[in-house]
């Protein structure tokens, strides 16, 4: 009689390898996870080969991933919106249970704002500049970490990369036909260097996420980019803002007096500061009450500069410039003002909007690039180049109690279609598609 014999030659995914007969890898317990070749030993010495996989630990090595994010300047003391939009964001992927670990790659900075626990490491990368910081400490550190994937967070990439890519790209404006060049030399620069690396890491990228589906168009038609490598991913706002009871100590740190008109602006011309301060020219001289303005981000000199430029130097009086705010006080002086003023020419989203609706202030916005995708159909929009508009919007909510009262509720209705976490959601999403 001949006895019939099964071996099994295995192959781990750590690269171990052997033969073992049937009854040894059962004992064994390394039927979890293997592919194999069965061999089978007939009479006449007749041999059949079998493949045999087990994918247990596959899948799950696919669910479970190490995950990088770039966020550099989260821990700088004066954040802006694509900073808050990766905070925010990866707050939201802590509280997650989904096995993942997560890498949070940043600058030192005084704001240390998320720990380490369980499922999120935060590395601190010191450089020189920024170019350095991106271009050759990132991909360093990356390869060190042995991550599945790499999701940068604010435009720019490293240009080379040992792990698949997820570049948000919050606009191409830098592709746009600019009025004039930026106050600000760090703006400036920061234009340039995106003009230099954008187009270079475009190609490498698994996938590329904007924050509107005007923006997602955009980019697709402007670079050419096939509908399957990018999509849209909505901003959501912090649930700090809400409506509350106005404290008056905090409003008084910037304005005496609460229901004043509100402006969040910046030197880059898309804010479009002048012409804001042009439509607030033309409600001082129609307004009966003539409620003072509110100028975040601002400083006095370049202030100066355009009442000089636009000849109404004569409305300084009215004008309260604190420069940055801090986030923290920002909702109370939502709450406090009367209108928030966001008539920028051009944005990729908008968060500003849903801080101000969130906290019951009806909001003045244009009704260009993202904006009305954002604010939605029943928002108060304008014209953002034309000053009279912007003015006479004022007026009507200053002298229309209902449209008021319309606004605000609105505003508090809308905003409910916006969340961090449905954000993290999608990311989870992607990430989990990027890296098969």
């Amino acid at each position: 009689m001949v006895h019939t014999t099964w071996y099994y030659r295995y192959h781990f995914f750590n690269g171990i390898t052997g033969w073992r007969n049937k009854q040894a890898f059962q004992k064994s317990n390394m039927g979890s996870s293997y592919f194999s070749i069965r061999i089978y030993i007939q009479p006449h010495n007749k041999i059949i080969w079998r493949w045999q996989k087990k994918e247990k630990n596959r899948k799950k090595k696919k669910r479970y991933m190490k995950i990088a994010i770039e966020a550099q300047r989260i821990f700088r003391l004066n954040k802006h919106g694509m900073d808050f939009v990766a905070l925010e964001t990866i707050r939201e992927l802590q509280k997650r249970n989904d096995g993942n670990e997560y890498y949070v790659i940043v600058a030192p900075g005084e704001d240390r704002c998320i720990e380490n626990s369980a499922n999120l490491s935060i590395i601190e990368l010191k450089c020189p500049t920024y170019p350095l910081w991106e271009q050759v400490g990132l991909p360093r550190i990356v390869k060190q970490l042995g991550v599945d994937l790499l999701h940068c967070t604010s435009n720019t990439a490293p240009i080379r990369c040992s792990v698949p890519l997820v570049l948000t790209l919050h606009d191409i404006i830098y592709l746009e036909p600019r009025q004039h060049r930026s106050p600000s030399l760090y703006q400036e620069m920061g234009w340039y260097y995106r003009r230099l690396v954008v187009p270079r890491i475009l190609g490498k990228c698994k996938k590329i996420i904007t924050v509107s589906y005007f923006e997602c168009d955009r980019i697709r038609q402007a670079l050419n980019i096939p509908s399957e490598r990018i999509t849209a991913v909505y901003n959501g706002y912090s649930r700090h803002f809400y409506q509350q009871e106005i404290d008056m100590n905090i409003v008084r740190k910037y304005i005496p007096e609460k229901d004043f008109l509100f402006f969040l602006g910046n030197t880059d011309p898309k804010k479009n500061a002048a012409r804001t301060l042009k439509a607030y020219s033309t409600y001082l001289h129609q307004s009966e009450i003539k409620r003072p303005l509110l100028i975040a981000d601002l400083q006095e000199e370049y202030i100066n500069s355009l009442l000089q430029q636009e000849n109404i130097t004569d409305i300084k009086s009215h004008l309260y410039y604190p420069g940055y705010i801090n986030n923290h006080d920002l909702a109370t002086l939502y709450n406090a003002a009367f209108v928030f003023l966001y008539p920028s020419l051009r944005e990729s989203f908008g968060i500003p909007m849903l801080e101000a609706m969130a906290c019951g202030t009806p909001v003045i916005t244009s009704n260009t690039s993202s904006m009305p995708e954002v604010a939605g159909p029943g928002a108060l929009t304008i014209d953002p180049y034309k000053p009279k508009e912007i003015a006479q919007a004022l007026l009507c909510l200053e002298t229309d109690n209902t449209l008021y009262q319309q606004q605000q509720k609105y505003g508090l209705k809308r905003v409910k279609q916006f969340s961090w976490k449905q954000t993290a959601n999608q990311l989870a999403d992607i990430y989990k598609n990027a890296s098969l």
